[in-house]
């Protein structure tokens, strides 16, 4: 055999060295074999470096690359949707159903804004049906044609102060039977027979008889029965001359036409898409989930897209409260009257975008913390060590679970999920649901989990307990 490098004995020559040119010489006495596996071992080389100098390969596409697009998408139609939802549901909760549409206004009569506004506008009416100055001015020169002139000549001369105090009286007067129970029980008796009728107005078919009309570009409320109470309210206070006042019917002005056509416009529509607007919401989102590669990180984004398309809609709804604001003179309607005429309204609506807000949030939140992520990992490891510590605690003590915690342990899963659809069948069939009842069932959905993984004895810690107690 031949060496590589040191000294090679007689008739064998060194591979190696450095030759005049640079290359790697080999001794013509090599056998044929080392000559072969030599140039094999050169090719390989060679090959290994060509390999090395091309560029690498394109990824291979991976199969089903159109589903995160197509979930993404379906997930924005589904939050675009959901506002537009809020108001079908509100539509048809607050002008179909009478109930709602009371509930909703009743609470108005009970603002200081709307009480002044209405004391003003009656007190003003009955003020211009009821001539105090001039029926004393007939009267004082009644007396002087008379030969009563030093009366007379008394009388008129007191003739604007004796009418700025029936004025004050009246205002005072109509102010308390404003603010009485008698007049809260007959705006909800109005409100109740006015229903239909605005839904007779959103529907285009409102009539000149109706309780809410049109005139002179506002939609208006006629106060012809508040009229009537105040005058018996007058004359059983002693001012029967009120009854000498035809009867009247003055209009408290809501907003402006124009806003009535839109609302009738958006009525009709949302009106035929009420059931079917969060039918499809639901279903696009649930779509987008299901279709994502990644379920939860589409929940999660679902979730905040939710409450994201619920801080729109509470936005649009401050923009559209300025806008109504700034419609409205202030010589039809005062500034604060119309703030808490639009807020009382539209509360209902408030109050559904606060609940999916709040939803949107926790779907969010618990998907993230089901999740792989470090935060997610380790809050749940230190919630589990936690609860470990406790039942180690409780059974050292005596609280043994014993086969129960075996069970539970078993059926873990199935509990787990029992316990989120029993909560949401709960939350969805709240007769009232707000965001505050949102988050209490999710503390209390928590406290069940917590429960559910506090009583869980793993089999470990079954086989230990059982085997430190024989």
């Amino acid at each position: 055999m031949s060496e590589v490098g040191g000294n090679a004995p007689d008739g064998v020559s060194e591979v190696g060295g450095n030759p005049p040119d640079g290359k790697t010489s080999t001794s013509t006495s090599l056998t044929g074999d080392e000559r072969a596996e030599l140039e094999r071992l050169r090719a390989e080389n060679a090959e290994l470096r060509s390999k090395s100098a091309e560029p690498p390969p394109p990824p291979k596409r991976r199969k089903g690359g159109w589903r995160a697009p197509v979930s993404a998408v379906l997930i924005v139609l589904g939050c675009i949707l959901a506002p537009l939802s809020v108001i079908g549901i509100w539509t048809a909760n607050q002008v179909s159903n009478t109930n709602r549409y009371v509930e909703n206004v009743s609470p108005l009569i009970h603002e200081p804004a709307i009480q002044a506004a209405l004391t003003d506008k009656i007190s003003a009416q009955i003020d211009a049906h009821l001539p105090i100055q001039s029926l004393t001015n007939q009267a004082a020169n009644t007396l002087t044609s008379k030969g009563f002139t030093r009366v007379g000549t008394l009388l008129h001369s007191f003739s604007g102060s004796l009418a700025s105090a029936v004025q004050g009286f009246i205002h005072t007067q109509v102010a308390k039977i404003v603010k009485s129970q008698q007049m809260a029980n007959l705006w909800v008796e109005l409100n109740r027979r006015v229903h239909a009728q605005l839904v007779n107005a959103l529907s285009g078919q409102h009539s000149a008889n109706s309780a809410i009309t049109t005139s002179n570009g506002k939609v208006v409320l006629n106060l012809g029965p508040v009229i009537t109470l105040v005058k018996a309210k007058l004359a059983a206070k002693g001012l029967s001359i009120v009854n000498a006042i035809p009867y009247i019917n003055p209009q408290f002005a809501l907003f402006n036409d124009k806003y009535l056509v839109k609302a009738q416009s958006g009525y009709r529509l949302l009106n035929d898409l009420k059931i079917v607007l969060p039918i499809v919401t639901l279903l696009l989102l649930g779509a987008g989930i299901y279709i994502a590669r990644g379920h939860r990180r589409a929940t999660v984004g679902a979730g905040l897209g939710l409450a994201a398309s619920m801080l729109v809609l509470g936005i649009v709804l401050a923009i559209a409260r300025g806008i109504y604001l700034n419609s409205v003179p202030s010589t039809v309607l005062p500034s604060d009257a119309a703030a808490v005429l639009y807020d009382t309204l539209v509360r209902f609506i408030k109050d559904g975008l606060r609940i999916l807000l709040v939803v949107g949030l926790i779907v969010a939140i618990a998907a993230f913390f089901t999740g792989p992520s470090v935060t997610a990992v380790r809050t749940r490891q230190g919630l589990s060590k936690g609860l470990g510590w406790l039942r180690g605690r409780g059974e050292r003590v005596g609280l043994d679970t014993g086969p129960v915690g075996s069970w539970t342990y078993q059926h873990r899963t199935a509990l787990r999920i029992s316990a989120v659809a029993l909560f949401a069948i709960i939350f969805v069939f709240l007769s009232t649901p707000s965001a505050a009842s949102a988050i209490i069932l999710a503390i209390l959905l928590l406290v069940v989990l917590g429960l559910i993984e506090l009583i869980g004895r793993p089999p470990a810690q079954a086989h230990a307990a059982g085997t430190g107690g024989s």
